[in-house]
């Protein structure tokens, strides 16, 4: 479904989770994301089988958000989701330039910006909702819990 001049599909998909980048941006940490996504994904019982995580940028996401949700505004994540059961098969689209919006706007990191965009798209597939006030709340705190799980493996030091 996603495609364009910059498209790069990374086949070596990690517990079923891959990464295709439609902008020139790269996930720092790309391995220990997908780790920390498949922990989330166990802690809720479900599992991966097939998540795509596709990167573009506010105009590629609008066209999409126009041709098959018949919106017209910016957003910072769509979900496609095709999963059955317990295990998720999805398509998660994510713009770069929104998710760096929001974490200006928030004064917060955009690397933790971007893990929870991530992990609301996921949560789509796990049947979360947020379009009440109550379906809202329920979205936060679970993203919260699963933001709470990501852990930054310290790096080795060589001994001489």
């Amino acid at each position: 479904m996603f495609s364009n001049k910059y498209a790069i599909v990374y086949l070596c998909s990690m517990n079923g989770i891959s990464f295709v980048y439609e902008t020139p941006f790269r996930i720092e940490g790309a391995v220990q994301t997908k780790k920390w996504i498949g922990v989330c994904l166990t802690a809720m019982g479900y599992a991966a089988k097939q998540l795509s995580f596709a990167f573009m940028d506010d105009n590629a996401l609008l066209r999409i958000n126009k041709d098959f949700l018949k919106h017209d505004y910016f957003t910072d994540v769509i979900t496609f989701d095709y999963s059955v059961g317990k295990e998720l098969s999805c398509d998660i689209a994510i713009s770069v330039d929104r998710v760096q919006d929001n974490a200006q706007q928030q004064q917060i990191d955009f690397a933790q910006e971007l893990r929870r965009v991530m992990i609301h798209g996921v949560l789509h597939c796990c049947g979360y909702g947020d379009k009440s006030p109550q379906q809202i709340k329920e979205m936060r705190e679970k993203e919260n819990e699963c933001l709470a799980m990501f852990h930054v493996e310290p790096k080795t030091q060589k001994h001489v």
